[in-house]
């Protein structure tokens, strides 16, 4: 029998998901591109694997935000809009700390949502992680392909042959895959979500994440992706799993095993005074010849009135000021999107107040300390903030490869030398409209 399907809503849209089992740690499955909670517990393959799970853990499972049973929202997912689905799941399922498991695409969203809420993540477990793609002319047809001919029935019996010989023998297994791949996604979603994981460099955010990592990966595809995921974050673990298949991590039955003895090696670690953030720096363009022309009492009264729009343009996108030094702001998000909307609407609408301003915005790891915001990613954001024009929003290319699927466009500004930052940062501009 199916466990019972909730929804929680995050902005309107229902996120549908299962809590199974009461083991002494949560854990939380974020599947890849295609899951259906329905139908992955119809069959063998994953109904096996969520019971065996379930024996030892709390498990909470999901469909993604567009995929199986959750509501679609009306624009493809981004990472970051995933991983606020992910943070409204966990709170609902009444967890404050869970061990995450993501697979193949999904190790993208749980390694980001770790490195930004540390306090939430128990552990992290990763099922072939890659850090960026390789996009070649091959892997371009390859998306083409995948949107053209989605559901067809040879077009996933060649992708199973492609990423698990070993159920692609039987027929009943590739009838199986064909099906669920199509309850799972649809070809737009499917596209989309492959799409955007082509697009995604996490090479900046590994090394932020500081919670226990163990990295699994099975067959000669995933070996050196896996082991230069797990180079790049401290600590972390690598373990090889029986099998040759790329795909399919529910034809590792000893998963679990690995899990649990990894987690008892492990005491739940402390609240991590390193995070993942984005960084906002804003200032005002010509601000001494404003103070001149308008008088000191005036130009007070005109900064009063930038401040208050700004701070209310940070309560909105969930932005936290952090300083403001003179007619400057700086704030952190959680969400790199989120981050580059509020510089876009602070820019345009500040020139209702006769104004202009300047926008630079960088992610990357910080450290906190009774509620101030130190390390090398801050001095990287108040120098790309540095570099803009009038009314311009830049930011740095971990920025921009970490909203892969929002929507939001870019053009390049050329490499640039950061004062006091080593080597050279492509800038690029955020596009208005």
């Amino acid at each position: 029998m199916t466990p019972d399907i909730r929804y929680v809503k995050n902005g309107g849209v229902a996120i549908a998901y299962q809590v199974v089992g009461d083991g002494p740690s949560d854990l939380v499955f974020v599947p890849d591109y295609t899951s259906n909670l329905v139908y992955g517990w119809e069959h063998r393959y994953w109904r096996d694997f969520y019971e065996r799970l379930a024996q030892s853990f709390r498990l909470i499972v999901y469909d993604k935000r567009g995929t199986g049973l959750s509501d679609h929202g009306g624009q493809f997912p981004s990472l970051e809009t995933q991983m606020d689905d992910l943070r409204a799941v966990v709170a609902a399922a009444g967890s404050s700390a869970a061990v995450l498991l993501g697979a193949y695409d999904g190790c993208s969203m749980a390694a980001l949502y770790a490195a930004t809420f540390p306090e939430r993540t128990r552990a992290l477990v990763l099922f072939q992680p890659r850090a960026r793609a390789e996009v070649t002319d091959e892997l371009r047809e390859w998306l083409v392909e995948l949107r053209d001919r989605w559901g067809t029935i040879d077009f996933h019996h060649e992708q199973l042959a492609a990423i698990c010989p070993t159920l692609a023998q039987t027929q009943e297994a590739c009838d199986w895959f064909v099906n669920d791949r199509r309850v799972g996604a649809t070809p737009a979603v499917a596209y989309a979500l492959n799409l955007a994981w082509v697009q995604t460099d996490l090479r900046e955010v590994f090394p932020a994440i500081r919670v226990p990592t163990l990295v699994f990966h099975r067959g000669a595809r995933g070996h050196a992706d896996a082991l230069d995921v797990a180079a790049r974050i401290v600590g972390a673990r690598t373990t090889r799993l029986a099998g040759d298949d790329w795909w399919g991590i529910f034809l590792s039955p000893e998963l679990a095993d690995e899990v649990e003895q990894f987690l008892a090696g492990h005491e739940p670690p402390e609240v991590s005074e390193g995070v993942l953030a984005t960084l906002l720096f804003t200032d005002i363009v010509g601000s001494t010849s404003r103070t001149a022309e308008l008088g000191d009492q005036r130009w007070r009264e005109l900064l009063e009135r930038h401040h208050a729009l700004v701070r209310r343009e940070l309560a909105r996108f969930r932005g936290e000021e952090r300083d403001t030094a003179g007619d400057g702001f700086f704030a952190t998000f959680d969400g790199p999107a989120r981050a580059i909307r509020c510089a876009q609407v602070v820019t345009q609408r500040v020139r209702d107040l006769g104004l202009e301003i300047r926008a630079g915005l960088h992610t990357g790891e910080c450290e906190l300390h009774d509620g101030k915001v130190a390390g090398i990613a801050v001095s990287i954001g108040a120098r790309v903030a540095a570099e803009a024009s009038a009314g311009e929003v830049l930011v740095t290319s971990t920025v921009k490869d970490l909203v892969a699927g929002s929507g939001l466009a870019f053009e390049p500004r050329g490499e640039h030398e950061l004062k006091g930052v080593p080597g050279l940062w492509p800038i690029y501009a955020v596009r208005e409209g």
